[in-house]
């Protein structure tokens, strides 16, 4: 299945108009969110009340902020709940009756926004939802900042690998190898990684 772009991007609340969407079965306690919610200034909330094809039914609304209300969740209700995190790059509060330290835990692990442990009242709903949504851009963030630095890394293993082989092949300094890479980069058009990479690829054709 594929899935919706996903940008984490996001206004304060009340900046912009957020699609929420609500993941309850009991028609009674989405219906105190949702009025909590239309009485803070979001008009548009979507629920879910059928929990069978979840992530498909997500991904089909799109929404901005998924709350998840569980009351008192068994283990297996909340790793499906914790999968959802997982997959969809979105805020979400969570919300239960009562939880432990290790479902708290794998909740953070997880990545959900906000885990509130009863903590069911309407006048909250707007300090959660911000909480819920910086929390989660913060969050990415990180995710950003780690996935830049991995691939940094990688292509400066790759600069050096490149620059190892010039140095073997023509017997270059490792200065004058990477000048040839800059040189040859600025003539192409190209990244230097991109050089490196071609470099890399000739020397195994040759092996």
């Amino acid at each position: 299945m594929q899935r919706p772009a996903c940008t984490t991007d996001f206004a304060p609340t009340g900046c912009r108009q957020l699609k929420i969407v609500i993941v309850d079965e009991s028609p009674i306690r989405s219906l105190i969110l949702e009025e909590g919610l239309r009485e803070a200034g979001f008009p548009k909330v979507e629920r879910i009340g059928e929990m069978h094809n979840l992530l498909k039914q997500i991904y089909a609304i799109d929404p901005d902020v998924i709350l998840i209300d569980l009351e008192n969740p068994s283990r297996d209700t909340l790793e499906q709940m914790f999968q959802v995190s997982r997959a969809v790059r979105r805020p979400i509060a969570m919300f239960v009756d009562q939880s432990d330290t290790a479902s708290i835990q794998a909740s953070v692990d997880a990545g959900v926004s906000a885990y509130i442990v009863d903590g069911l009242k309407k006048e909250r709903i707007k300090s959660i939802l911000d909480l819920c949504v910086s929390r989660f851009r913060a969050f990415s963030k990180l995710q950003d900042d780690l996935e830049q630095a991995k691939s940094d890394l990688e292509e400066r293993k790759t600069i050096e690998r490149a620059k190892g082989i010039l140095m073997k092949a023509k017997k270059l300094s490792e200065e004058d190898a990477y000048k040839m890479m800059r040189g040859a980069a600025m003539r192409e058009n190209k990244k230097i990684i991109e050089i490196a990479r071609s470099v890399i690829t000739a020397a195994e054709m040759f092996k």
